[in-house]
């Protein structure tokens, strides 16, 4: 898909020669930019004084707290955009807490299960209100009805155009190289 400059001119996709964002591109990827970073600002300072949780941690604990069941560490990696190792680390702090559980999936061998335990779903309901109090003071009290509406359908084709992309958790592993074979002796 190709665009133009606003004045008509040129391709503004950033491909084949033009590599710079046009002025209203630029000025709204950096204030996109700048309010998520002020929104997950105040929303790690409240799981952090509240909960004792990062960010992550608590995408984690929610996203189980709302699944009819178990996920696999793959779903979870891909609903939170977070690298395996990543996840692994961040699952293994939650565990030790006592706030999931894992173990190995019956139908995939290459699967592990997590699963929220009662004091999972307890601190997520404990953090909650004040996760929701954030969210709104910071990101929905300055926007109307109309406004939020926008917002919704323009994000939402956001994410769906960044997500008809491989997710990086699903994308195929880098294979190591083989070392070569000793010399015939």
């Amino acid at each position: 898909m190709s665009a133009t400059h606003p004045d008509g001119t040129g391709d503004a996709s950033g491909t084949e020669g033009d590599a710079a964002l046009d002025p209203r591109q630029l000025g709204a990827y950096f204030v996109l930019t700048e309010a998520v970073s002020l929104l997950q600002h105040q929303v790690e300072q409240q799981l952090q004084a509240e909960g004792d949780l990062s960010y992550v941690q608590f995408q984690l604990l929610a996203r189980l707290a709302h699944a009819p069941g178990h996920l696999t560490m793959t779903q979870l990696a891909d609903g939170v955009v977070y690298s395996r190792s990543g996840l692994t680390y961040q699952a293994g702090l939650l565990e030790k807490a006592g706030l999931i559980t894992r173990s190995p999936s019956p139908d995939d061998e290459r699967a592990t299960l997590v699963t929220i335990t009662d004091g999972g779903r307890a601190l997520v309901a404990r953090l909650l209100p004040g996760h929701v109090q954030v969210t709104r003071r910071m990101l929905f009290d300055p926007l109307s009805d109309d406004d939020l509406h926008h917002l919704g359908d323009i994000m939402t084709r956001v994410r769906d155009h960044m997500r008809a992309q491989p997710p990086r958790s699903a994308a195929p592993r880098k294979r190591r190289p083989k070392p070569p074979a000793p010399p015939p002796a």
